[in-house]
């Protein structure tokens, strides 16, 4: 081997062991960016499945609004009942029977969370109850649920504090639940069909202007304000069923 070669070979040798480094790195680099891209690309889409989510329209048959919570006042003021105002002035129309208890059947039951003296309503209201929730359980041999029945102001001082869609305790628009002529309805867990045949009921009652409904979005329930003129409503309709029966 001549000098000149000997000079020239471990140039050469040092020129592969680069090249060959050099083709290390470039491939790890490329395994190291194929899972960096596709967690990438996994999130974008994440990301964007949870915005698209995020903008579903609420927009319900029976949507609640301030006309219909002024209308629950008036009501109120027209049958000069009172907003009750603590637990001794509620134990007083329990006593009196100016507020009946609402009865736990096969078709109606109460949630747990509904204190005992808190499961009261207006007679009228019980008669709303009876009626829906038999017609509801013919149709789907399940019973209707009951999240709540009267409140007091002390109460629902107490519930504005944790949930803001509560109405006031006073005002022209406070919460009905206050006089004892409204309940609310679960519809947590309700089948489409179930939910679309709660609609049509109450808005058929609503149409007929024997109640003021609205569907809750945060609280899962059919807000109903009954009116008294819904019992001189029932007994026409049961006269006159009888009639036709005949």
């Amino acid at each position: 081997m001549s000098h000149t070669e000997r000079k020239v070979e471990p140039l050469l040798m040092g020129a592969k062991k680069r090249f060959f480094t050099s083709s290390v790195v470039f491939a790890l680099a490329l395994v190291w960016a194929m899972p960096s891209f596709a967690v990438n690309h996994n999130t974008k889409y994440r990301h964007h499945r949870r915005a698209r989510f995020r903008h579903v329209v609420w927009n319900p048959v029976l949507k609640g609004s301030r006309d219909s919570m002024m209308r629950q006042n008036e009501e109120i003021d027209r049958l000069q009942l009172p907003r009750i105002a603590d637990n001794q002035q509620l134990l007083e129309l329990e006593r009196t029977q100016e507020l009946v208890p609402i009865r736990e059947t096969p078709a109606l039951r109460i949630s747990r969370v509904v204190k005992p003296d808190k499961r009261y309503a207006r007679p009228w209201v019980t008669q709303f109850l009876a009626d829906m929730s038999a017609a509801y359980y013919r149709e789907f041999h399940t019973p209707l649920q009951v999240n709540s029945a009267v409140r007091t102001m002390e109460q629902q001082q107490k519930l504005r504090r944790h949930n803001r869609n509560a109405a006031p305790e006073m005002g022209d628009n406070a919460s009905s639940h206050l006089a004892g002529i409204t309940v609310d309805l679960a519809r947590r867990g309700l089948t489409r069909a179930q939910h679309k045949w709660m609609e049509d009921y109450l808005k058929n009652l609503r149409d007929m202007r024997l109640i003021e409904v609205a569907e809750e979005r945060r609280q899962k329930c059919f807000h109903v304000m009954v009116s008294d003129r819904y019992t001189e409503w029932r007994d026409a309709t049961r006269a006159a069923d009888k009639i036709a029966a005949e």
